[in-house]
């Protein structure tokens, strides 16, 4: 099972989420991973987010320009978008995708 856990930073109390990341095509690719677990504070950005990836994968840096998030099946635009997650939500990085 998992939990949101509560960490104390100076006077303010931080909780986190373990989130399930799906990487599909390039970002798979780039970042060696199809899936992991990760623990993200559960309010975030959708930018901060993708650093905190991107921390443990540096060479998804490459696509950023591209990259667009899918969060609980919807999709989220890396930006100043706040981003509430919960214990256990599916996070999927979705690359570019080419085609005609």
């Amino acid at each position: 099972m998992l939990w949101a856990t509560k960490k104390r930073v100076g006077l303010f109390a931080h909780n986190s989420a373990l989130v399930v990341v799906l990487y599909f095509a390039k970002s798979a690719e780039l970042a060696g991973v199809r899936t992991e677990t990760i623990s993200v504070p559960q309010q975030i950005t959708s930018l901060q987010l993708w650093e905190e990836i991107v921390k443990r994968h540096s060479r998804l840096a490459a696509i950023q320009d591209q990259v667009v998030f899918a969060v609980r099946q919807e999709y989220v635009l890396l930006g100043d978008q706040l981003v509430v997650l919960n214990p256990g939500d599916e996070v999927a990085v979705i690359p570019p995708i080419s085609g005609g």
